[in-house]
């Protein structure tokens, strides 16, 4: 029976062939090289294997710095003509972000790489040393066009709709910290000649001692995580915050701190685990509904609410928007009292009677249901609140249709100054506290 041949896979074999031919090949120079040394006969036997060592490194460190300095140009030069000329706008973010910079620089450290194995088979040191240093570039560089490349696809992914609302530095932070572990342990495995794995497994000592140093950034490493999984905090985010003061649109969300600039135009930073730890406020959800709460009280005095006359009413029909709900009302009541006795009536309080409060109460409504600047979709109400010694609140809920700070102050001051001053026309005083001018006025008596 023929015998078995293992199989192979195909790119492995080729990978191994194409080294191993580069290795003959750079041997063979080398030979070559030490032959030539040795016919020339001008130099002392002695040092014929130095010589010949000293040419190889030699001509192996101005290839390299040929490699760099011609042929970095020449493939950057093409790949930002091509990544112009086409219609996506990724590629030009890769460029700008130097991936293909970063890239051009793996080309000496592949060459060194590669031919210093074969070269100085002669000098073991040498080509171990060699073959060491740019396995080291080589992993650095390939972290330099990973934190690129993170770069890159962070502005690109912040351009989407989905990625404006993602905290995408802290994922960028967390990745470049792993790729950075990951490094600083395949060095040191090269450096001491072992397997990254016996490294990791003497990390258990270490881990302590690291927590406590890196403490914050732990903790801001896994508030970060939290933050962005759960769309909790975004950049542009108006965040408040008392306990630290802050109150302003977020700038910025790193790993150990987030900063914030307030509206006074100062910063504050904040350790990003204290959003964790702490409560804030997260105007966004205003920012992206279609209006702007507004929620304040008018205080009435209490002595000043009565029950409407025939008088106050005629009075009353003569105002705007409530000339409608004053004739369902005023039918409606008397709708009622036809039901009661016409002796009982004689009694105001017997029956029903519109009261001047109501009757305002029911003016606000109407009042901002015609206000332009009202968002009439949103939720709209004026509700009587239970006194609490200083008159009884008439609260007004509501959202202004616009979100920008200083205009909603402006029509929330409006519609308040408005209301104040027809507060009277409805034969209502407004609760004051007493003043020093009240007591004064009260001495003069």
């Amino acid at each position: 029976m023929p015998e078995e041949v293992p199989a192979t896979t195909p790119s492995a074999g080729t990978r191994e062939t194409g080294v191993s031919e580069i290795h003959n090949k750079t041997s063979f120079l080398a030979e070559k090289l030490t032959d030539w040394v040795d016919a020339q006969g001008r130099v002392p036997d002695a040092l014929n294997h130095s010589v010949a060592i000293s040419i190889l490194l030699l001509g192996l460190l101005i290839a390299s710095a040929l490699l760099y300095l011609f042929f970095r140009p020449l493939i950057l030069k093409i790949v930002s003509r091509l990544a112009h000329k086409t219609e996506f706008t990724w590629d030009n973010e890769l460029v700008g972000h130097g991936v293909f910079r970063w890239l051009t620089h793996l080309l000496p450290g592949i060459l060194i790489y590669l031919a210093a194995p074969g070269l100085f088979v002669s000098a073991p040191w040498l080509s171990s040393a060699l073959h060491t240093a740019s396995s080291i570039y080589i992993l650095i560089t390939c972290y330099f066009i990973f934190d690129s490349l993170l770069n890159s696809c962070q502005v690109i992914i912040s351009r989407t709709p989905a990625g404006k609302r993602l905290n995408l530095a802290t994922f960028t932070q967390i990745a470049k910290l792993v790729g950075a572990l990951v490094v600083i342990i395949l060095t040191i495995a090269i450096l001491v000649g072992k397997s990254p794995l016996a490294l990791l497994g003497g990390l258990g000592v270490f881990a302590s001692v690291f927590m406590l140093v890196f403490k914050d950034v732990i903790l801001g490493f896994v508030a970060g995580i939290q933050l962005a999984s759960n769309q909790m905090l975004s950049k542009g985010d108006w965040l408040e915050m008392p306990s630290y003061n802050a109150d302003g649109d977020v700038l910025e969300i790193g790993l150990t701190t987030v900063k914030i600039q307030n509206w006074d135009k100062t910063i504050t930073t904040i350790p990003t685990y204290a959003l964790i730890s702490n409560s804030f406020k997260n105007w966004r959800g205003m920012s992206e509904s279609g209006g702007r709460r507004i929620k304040r009280s008018l205080l009435i005095d209490t002595n000043t609410i009565q029950l409407c006359t025939d008088e106050m009413l005629d009075r009353f029909e003569e105002i705007e928007h409530i000339s409608e709900y004053l004739a369902s009302k005023k039918a409606e009541v008397e709708e009622f009292n036809a039901k009661v006795e016409e002796s009982n009536l004689q009694n105001r309080v017997n029956g029903r009677r519109l009261t001047n409060i109501g009757t305002f109460r029911a003016y606000i409504e109407a009042y901002l249901r015609h206000h332009p600047e009202i968002n009439q979709d949103m939720t709209l109400l004026v509700r009587q609140l239970s006194p609490e010694g200083r008159g009884i609140p008439i609260e007004i809920y509501c959202f202004s249709a616009n979100k920008i700070w200083a205009d909603y102050e402006s029509i929330q001051a409006d519609i308040f100054d408005h209301l104040l001053a027809v507060a009277p026309e409805f034969d209502l005083s407004i609760f004051q506290e007493p003043t020093g001018l009240d007591f004064q006025s009260l001495a003069s008596r």
